[in-house]
């Protein structure tokens, strides 16, 4: 008996089949390349957080071999309900944020992960902050979504990273002073930022990003 190929039955069952082993080879795929990944996304972690500490332009090798020479832990510290900071949905839940205690060319520095929203999705951040627990030492910033050229200079650019640099992170009533804001608004150049030209909301986001993050670390920072 042949078998009728457009019969209706046939395409039904025929779909589903294929979408079965499409679905299962998909599956064993991410299953088999699972590690590596993982593996990838910490070491870009790693290098974000070097990036911050003014370290770049490593091969992985080198980046791996730097980030444990210099960063001497990674501590997830308990916060209570008023200071839970978000590193992701997990750590939010359990009211948990990273500070990582490092050492650059013999002296102490700390790096503090920010996260935020910009224009069109997430944004987020490395800062490392000098032994003073208020000085900028260098930054580092990152997004999914925002615009070439313009929101997505926050990390293509590292000339306006480096604007971060040396600027202070809390006013003198010890609340958090560091904001981005429209070159014709800059007040305070010591805690002040210019954003960057056509991109207002995303500079925005990154302001609000900060001062969020380091009201959450206030009190960590200060008893370094």
């Amino acid at each position: 008996m042949k078998l009728n190929t457009n019969n209706n039955a046939y395409i039904i069952a025929y779909s589903c089949a294929m979408v079965v082993i499409v679905a299962f080879l998909l599956a064993f795929v991410s299953s088999v390349l699972k590690e590596r990944q993982d593996v990838n996304v910490a070491l870009n972690k790693k290098k974000q957080i070097l990036a911050a500490l003014n370290i770049r332009d490593l091969g992985d090798a080198e980046s791996e071999a730097k980030y444990n020479e210099v960063v001497l832990s990674d501590e997830t510290v308990k916060a209570n309900n008023e200071e839970a900071f978000a590193l992701n949905s997990g750590d939010y839940k359990a009211g948990n944020y990273k500070i990582y205690e490092c050492q650059v060319n013999g002296e102490k520095k700390y790096v503090v992960p920010v996260y935020g929203m910009g224009l069109w999705g997430a944004i987020w951040g490395y800062v490392a902050v000098n032994a003073d627990g208020n000085t900028i030492y260098g930054a580092y910033f990152n997004h999914d979504s925002e615009t070439a050229g313009l929101g997505a200079e926050i990390k293509d650019s590292k000339a306006w990273q480096d604007k971060f640099v040396g600027k202070k992170i809390y006013g003198a009533d010890g609340e958090p002073a560091l904001k981005v804001v429209k070159s014709s608004e800059l007040k305070n150049a010591e805690s002040e930022v210019d954003g960057i030209t056509g991109a207002t909301l995303t500079s925005n986001g990154v302001s609000d990003m900060l001062q969020d993050g380091f009201k959450k670390y206030k009190n960590l920072l200060s008893h370094e």
